[in-house]
């Protein structure tokens, strides 16, 4: 099996809207000397993709209803946020001082709906907030299209967002959208060194690789927002966020 290299894209610039990102991460392949081959996996940052795609909403649009304003209340926040944070989300399942549990509009459960201040960037980012993309697989399939159409090769794409997890502390990399590579791997049946037959084992192997790809990201002031991926050990397929997310009749926690 071949090992597996991850290698952090240098010189993307701070993206705007309109921005085409596949022009960015090609150029950014050229200068790091990298030609994609078949099965080579590229993993963004979901914050390139929602500024890519106009994500930004400036908080003195926003007028807080009577829910947000109760929201705001129990955790302390910005009542516009308040507001953002109740439009992407299906349900609240969770809220107390500084955080709000909720299950995106997405399908996935998460703090604060995903919304983002940091590293938004621009004059007065303080009153502008950012959202996950609207359809990130989507976002994906189209990144993936034009990277193959100009390698040729066959490729993965992935978006990924750092969550929290309820039985941890901390957050991880997790997939929130992908084109192109398998979501979960099912090796019930697969036998283990010892000749057992796994009989429960089904890897969340887009999870794995966005942790991988989150540490080599960085959070803060890195400035490396994408990441090229080499040696996956798992056959491409087509796949999307669904597959990753457990079905309420199976979520204990709720």
């Amino acid at each position: 099996m071949p090992p597996l290299v991850l290698t952090p894209l240098p010189n993307i610039p701070l993206i705007r809207p309109g921005d085409n990102l596949a022009e960015f991460l090609l150029n950014s392949l050229r200068e790091t000397g990298i030609d994609l081959q078949d099965g080579d996996i590229l993993v963004l940052a979901q914050k390139i993709v929602s500024k890519a795609e106009n994500r930004l909403v400036n908080l003195a649009s926003v007028s807080p209803s009577a829910a947000a304003l109760e929201l705001a209340e129990k955790t302390g926040k910005d009542p516009r946020i308040a507001e953002l944070l109740l439009q992407e989300s299906s349900q609240i399942l969770r809220a107390r001082m500084g955080t709000a549990i909720v299950e995106h509009r997405l399908g996935f459960v998460c703090a604060n709906a995903g919304i983002d201040q940091s590293n938004v960037g621009g004059e007065g980012h303080d009153n502008w907030a950012l959202l996950l993309p609207e359809n990130p697989d989507g976002s994906a399939d189209e990144i993936r299209a034009a990277l193959e159409t100009a390698s040729g090769k066959r490729l993965g794409v992935m978006i990924i967002d750092s969550h929290g997890r309820a039985w941890r502390l901390g957050t991880v990399g997790v997939a929130i959208g992908l084109s192109g590579l398998p979501g979960l791997v099912d090796e019930r049946g697969w036998n283990d060194l010892f000749g057992y037959t796994l009989k429960i084992t089904i890897v969340a192997a887009a999870d794995e690789l966005a942790a991988a790809a989150s540490l080599v990201m960085g959070q803060a002031a890195e400035g490396t927002p994408a990441v090229h991926v080499r040696g996956f050990p798992y056959p491409l397929r087509e796949g999307s966020l669904k597959e990753l997310l457990r079905p309420k009749e199976q979520d204990m926690f709720r």
